[in-house]
């Protein structure tokens, strides 16, 4: 039998796992999260949400990778041989989640090139989408390639495939190790330049200026638990597979806290700079913050280029620590996305790191290529909203049913917690895992599917959804009993670790 893999010290540990957490969404996601829920007041349901789920099940997860060793599947098929497929299924949803990911951050690489003499021009809306993406015009219309970005995105698969093939030690946690603290200095950089800018008060006002009737609408809830389940890379096999790297003695509580609680801070002072620069926007063009204000791809890709033409000095550096920032969360998240597919494989097929490494990437490298074609944007959005909708927070229900409710070992993972952690978890621990969260996690995936046959997403056509949104969905979910119904390969002799 190999040998396990161990991170090399609990900072690298930490740093992996912050670095997993803290990816593209904290930066462009969580502050019109924010903003569209209160502004102010949404840190209360948010912080509610994050230490009556987020932490619990961050800690829970990290207690069942440390207890049996494993990769996800591995671990679910300790605990009932019956419940492997859940291990399977996160799996999966990695897999299809890295495909698109790895796209993103080509952009991100791009325009990170692009900053140098703010190569995007005026019309920063049209060279996105029409120079750099070359949008079709109609969503079964593939194009081709886009070489402007499928070669950044080769180059970035080459970085993560060299990270990756380096294992737990030589790669990830090295890796994690560089570009944290980078990342973190390049963010404190942005938002102490953003708030000092002229109009960035009236951003600030916008953002945290808190609005109470919110609290008592029951979305503004949901979208924090949301948030907090999303942000701490918890549902889909992640934090499973790292702390299974950990050595036996390892604080776990400890380290929940400190990874979820530094995740928070971080998605907290990119909000603060990211509406610092928007309101600095909105008084440069003489409109409402609320005018300016996006979320996702469009407020990357597009406002913030805006934003930084408008500078007074020095903006080719500032885009460059922007889309550093986001080049370097997008890197160290996917290789912990990538992470756990190939521990999978690797077990269950017995595997030397080498192969399941070749295999893993070489498949997610071609599925990346859909993304990197001219009607890309459009399936990446869709893929993007079923997989997250429908993927990971119901892969974390079920995770949660089985444990608390199936197999009925929350109160043995409190005693591992506690015979290895100076921080112990009580009874609350138990209640929020087996009867809070899940219930929010139901409410959450009803209320998702109720919006979702309202109004169908981003007004698609329906054989779009159907194949590219409900479809990828679906197909984890069976690929995930197809290789549950494939039997493990046992060690014949011990094969070198490459």
């Amino acid at each position: 039998m190999n040998v396990r893999e161990e991170w090399s010290t609990k900072t690298g540990f930490l740093l992996a796992a912050i670095g997993s957490a803290i990816g593209l969404g904290n930066i462009w996601r969580y502050p019109y999260i924010a903003y569209e829920n209160g502004g102010g007041a949404f840190l209360l349901p948010y912080f509610i949400a994050l230490l009556t789920a987020g932490i619990p099940i961050l800690i829970l997860e990290y207690s069942l990778g440390h207890r049996f060793r494993g990769s996800a599947p591995h671990v679910f098929r300790a605990l009932s041989r019956r419940w492997e497929w859940l291990g399977w299924w996160q799996v999966f949803i990695s897999f299809v989640i890295v495909s698109f990911y790895m796209v993103i951050i080509g952009w991100a690489l791009s325009f990170t090139f692009f900053s140098f003499g703010t190569q995007w021009g005026t019309d920063t809306e049209s060279f996105f989408f029409n120079n750099y993406l070359g949008v079709t015009d109609d969503f079964w219309q593939f194009g081709g390639f886009q070489w402007k970005v499928l070669l950044p995105v080769v180059l970035v698969w080459a970085v993560v495939y060299w990270t990756m093939l380096r294992g737990v030690r030589g790669g990830i946690e090295r890796l994690s190790k560089v570009l944290m603290p980078v990342l973190i200095l390049m963010m404190v950089a942005i938002t102490l330049r953003a708030v000092t800018l002229p109009g960035a008060l009236e951003g600030l006002n916008v953002l945290l200026t808190p609005d109470f009737s919110a609290l008592t609408k029951a979305e503004v809830w949901l979208a924090a638990y949301g948030q907090v389940f999303f942000s701490l890379s918890i549902g889909f096999g992640i934090m499973i597979t790292y702390s299974s790297y950990l050595p036996k003695r390892s604080d776990l509580a400890n380290s929940g806290l400190i990874a979820g609680l530094a995740n928070s801070g971080f998605e907290f002072m990119a909000a603060i700079g990211v509406f610092g620069a928007l309101g600095f926007l909105a008084v440069q063009q003489g409109l409402g913050v609320d005018e300016v204000v996006n979320a996702g791809p469009a407020l990357a890709f597009v406002v913030f280029p805006q934003i930084i033409n408008q500078f007074p000095a020095l903006n080719s550096l500032f885009g460059v620590l922007f889309f550093g920032s986001l080049l370097f969360a997008g890197l160290t998240s996917a290789v912990s996305i990538l992470e756990p597919v190939i521990a999978g494989f690797k077990e269950k097929l017995n595997l030397s790191r080498r192969a399941a490494v070749n295999g893993v990437c070489g498949a997610a490298f071609l599925a990346s290529l859909l993304f990197a074609t001219k009607g890309g944007i459009r399936y990446l959005d869709t893929v993007d909203h079923f997989i997250n909708s429908y993927g990971i927070a119901l892969a974390g229900l079920v995770e949660l049913i089985l444990i608390a409710w199936i197999t009925r070992k929350l109160v043995d993972m409190r005693q591992h917690i506690n015979a290895v952690s100076d921080v112990r978890v009580g009874k609350s621990w138990q209640l929020a895992l087996s009867l809070l969260t899940p219930i929010v996690l139901t409410v959450m995936a009803v209320f998702n599917l109720f919006q979702e046959w309202q109004t169908p997403y981003e007004d698609y056509p329906l054989n779009g959804l159907l194949l590219m949104g409900w479809g990828a969905a679906i197909w984890v979910i069976l690929l995930a009993f197809v290789f549950q119904s494939i039997g493990w390969r046992q060690s014949t002799q011990q094969k070198e670790e490459q």
